[in-house]
């Protein structure tokens, strides 16, 4: 407990000097009354002088260690992580209930499977600072950056078709990424975007080189993914998209060729982001406070008693 233990004003230590010189220098007489056979009645004075004498110095110490005011330092360091930020953009359009592709289990629509494998690709990746962003006919921050993947996962599973409307404004959600990122401090941001299907220009409100010019500006790398068959989305865009911003444009057919996918990003460079490291101050004037606040009180509580000192 004491470890590190430190006075935050030690000079007022030198306040116990005029206390010990006052108590040599500056002593009161009083008159002594002498009675015959007294012998008992002395010893026990002197026995009660003893222990008042005690108390009076250890309130005195007491007082005069809390005016020092004893304190340590405690100090908590954030983990340096060895990881870049991610900012997972996922299309959640109508299309996305279309089946059949997980051929282990035909019956699961696609946005199931995305659920899955981007929740497993989110626990590999403890040491990055993930966001999510969703879209369909909007598009919007689901969660903020965190490197606390439980939280994303239970967050993904709660996804479902159809909340950010029934269709696709993909520009405006690589646009939304980019606000996500924006703020970062990282020397490594990336955007994994996942549709099933083409951009709704009537919805899509971003033309498509303003999306990509916002995502150079911030230095963020894309790597967008179409999923389903390949005239199920526009393959140009993501190309554009990819080659636009030094990132690289994937295809997956099936929930095989996903996990692949997800497997090849995972290989992305890493850059260390900074250490945060916080200082709490811990108090303890309190208890010598308590100690001489309770010596005194019974210094004056049997000084009295002996009806004087």
């Amino acid at each position: 407990m004491f470890d590190g233990l430190y006075f935050e004003f030690p000079y007022f230590g030198l306040i116990l000097i005029l206390f010990i010189v006052c108590s040599l220098v500056c002593k009161m007489r009083l008159p002594s009354i002498y009675f015959p056979h007294t012998g008992s009645f002395i010893q026990n004075t002197v026995s009660a002088s003893k222990f008042l004498f005690l108390l009076k110095w250890i309130g005195i110490v007491m007082l005069i260690v809390a005016l020092m005011s004893p304190v340590k330092d405690e100090t908590y360091e954030l983990e340096p992580k060895d990881g870049y930020e991610i900012a997972l953009i996922l299309d959640t359009s109508e299309s996305m209930k279309a089946q059949g592709f997980d051929a282990n289990n035909p019956s699961l629509n696609r946005f199931d499977v995305v659920k899955r494998i981007v929740g497993d690709f989110i626990q590999q990746r403890k040491n990055d600072n993930i966001g999510l962003v969703v879209f369909g006919q909007y598009s919007f921050i689901a969660s903020p950056l965190t490197y606390d993947e439980n939280i994303l996962k239970k967050i993904v599973s709660q996804f479902y078709i159809g909340m950010a409307g029934k269709y696709t404004a993909l520009n405006t959600s690589l646009a939304q990424g980019v606000n996500l990122l924006k703020m970062s401090q990282s020397g490594s941001k990336v955007a994994i975007l996942l549709t099933d299907g083409y951009s709704t220009p009537a919805i899509d409100k971003i033309p498509l080189d303003i999306a990509i010019e916002m995502a150079k500006k911030e230095g963020i790398k894309v790597y967008p993914i179409g999923i389903g068959s390949a005239n199920e989305y526009n393959k140009n865009t993501l190309l554009k998209i990819a080659d636009g911003t030094g990132g690289m444009a994937f295809g997956a057919s099936s929930s095989a060729e996903l996990k692949e996918v997800y497997k090849k990003i995972d290989e992305l460079e890493k850059s260390e982001i900074k250490t945060e490291s916080f200082t709490n101050i811990n108090y303890y004037f309190s208890f010598p406070l308590f100690i001489s606040f309770l010596s005194l009180m019974l210094y004056v509580y049997f000084r009295n008693k002996r009806g004087g000192a």
